[in-house]
């Protein structure tokens, strides 16, 4: 029987995200109280006001087709947007519009790579930039930033790992699944050495830019390094800061070529993006931000629970993110350990697997991030949820058997 499904699928695995909502899904289908730590969204409603803009497009009979790159509207807020909020000059026509973020990135990616390209990608990551880089033909090359240095590139690793072969840099600050957000000074030294590598454009990721806790604070490299304008692609969407993850509206602001080619692609694809939902996409950018500053300032609340509270099991090892709302603890302190049925837990998968068993607490490998020995775990959900599930994976540990000399233990993110 002729083969039906192309080659390039063998390398692509589905998104552990998607997985990880899935078997969710399908335990609290079957009855199990899970407590979720694998969300990837606000669990806050769309804010009333930007819900009304949909339901006045609605009623309007903004119900069409629009243009591939976005109603002329939406690309005019998206480039008042960057000027207020970020200090950088966009034209309308320097601004595409997608159905999510992931398309934005999915159509960059398609528009530019080639066989034999390569593509830097720093671990921890977003769990789909190296399989979109698959799936176009081209090579990630993964630089592992380890918890040593806060899960961040540095200026060395990126000299290191630039060859004449590499197209882009994939960036993501604040980021998932560390949240780890990157100071003026060390976007200054990212940028002096993209300088010297006038070959390698640079894609970064911000749409997590609105939640930054405590000192932190989001800077676009762009508006330390204006002279990488000319090839750089700021991706970022309404999902997070506004509680619009199912209204699917991303957006991608950049050189015009660029922008054409990723609208091009668009056209070719899925149309356009839902016409209602790039109205209230406009309204979102242009109204009231209070419920931006709300939600950011109850996610630093729950994250200085959920760390608290996880540095209090022992064998694991907690920072506390800069941004985004996820941590991303250490298990190294549980590897090697035995369950009450007498498995060893040799891996990060194996924790997780361990903690949805005995604790019914979902959450996700950080091998599918990139760097195994962690997890990544969602503070996007209520303080109550939050306390229940970190007493869950408490009283889960405190059953496990201490690890021997002789039991396997997993060391490659040591």
């Amino acid at each position: 029987m002729t083969q039906l499904l192309a080659h390039r699928l063998d390398a692509i695995k589905p998104s552990a995200s998607m997985a990880a909502k899935q078997r969710v899904d399908s335990l609290r289908a079957a009855g199990r109280p899970v407590v979720d730590f694998t969300i990837g969204e606000p669990d806050f409603p769309t804010p009333p006001h930007i819900v009304q803009a949909g339901i006045e497009a609605l009623l309007g009979g903004q119900t069409r087709y629009t243009a591939s790159a976005g109603t002329p509207a939406l690309r005019q807020a998206i480039a008042a947007k960057f000027d207020r909020e970020n200090g950088l000059a966009y034209a309308p026509e320097q601004i595409v519009v997608g159905s999510g973020a992931k398309q934005i990135i999915f159509e960059a990616l398609a528009a530019t790579l080639n066989p034999g390209d390569e593509v830097i990608v720093p671990a921890p990551y977003w769990v789909s930039y190296p399989d979109m880089v698959v799936l176009h033909g081209a090579e990630p090359v993964v630089v592992r930033c380890g918890e040593e240095q806060r899960f961040k590139l540095g200026a060395e690793a990126l000299e290191q790992a630039i060859t004449p072969r590499t197209r882009w840099l994939i960036f993501n600050s604040p980021n998932n699944p560390s949240g780890a957000v990157y100071s003026r000074e060390e976007l200054e030294a990212l940028a002096g050495v993209l300088a010297r590598h006038p070959q390698v454009w640079l894609l970064t990721d911000e749409i997590y830019e609105h939640f930054v806790f405590g000192e932190a604070r989001h800077v676009s490299i762009l508006a330390v390094a204006p002279e990488l304008q000319d090839r750089t692609l700021i991706v970022n969407g309404m999902s997070k800061a506004y509680a619009m993850t199912g209204w699917r509206i991303g957006y991608g602001a950049g050189p015009l070529p660029l922008v054409r080619a990723i609208a091009l692609l668009l056209s070719q694809s899925t149309s356009c993006a839902s016409s209602v939902a790039q109205a209230a996409a406009s309204t979102a950018l242009q109204g009231d931000q209070t419920c931006v500053n709300i939600a950011s300032e109850v996610f630093q609340q729950r994250r200085d629970r959920m760390v608290g509270l996880l540095r209090q099991v022992p064998g694991l090892r907690c920072l506390s993110p800069d941004g985004a709302f996820y941590v991303f603890p250490s298990v190294e302190g549980l590897l090697g350990a035995r369950t009450p049925e007498g498995k060893v837990l040799a891996s990060d998968l194996d924790v997780m697997m361990y903690l949805l068993d005995e604790a019914q607490v979902a959450t996700i490998d950080g091998s599918s991030y990139g760097m195994p020995g962690y997890l990544r775990m969602s503070f996007a959900t209520s303080t109550a949820q939050i306390e229940a599930g970190c007493a869950a994976i408490a009283r889960a540990v405190d059953l496990l058997q201490p690890a021997t000399a002789s039991s396997p233990k997993e060391n490659d993110h040591a």
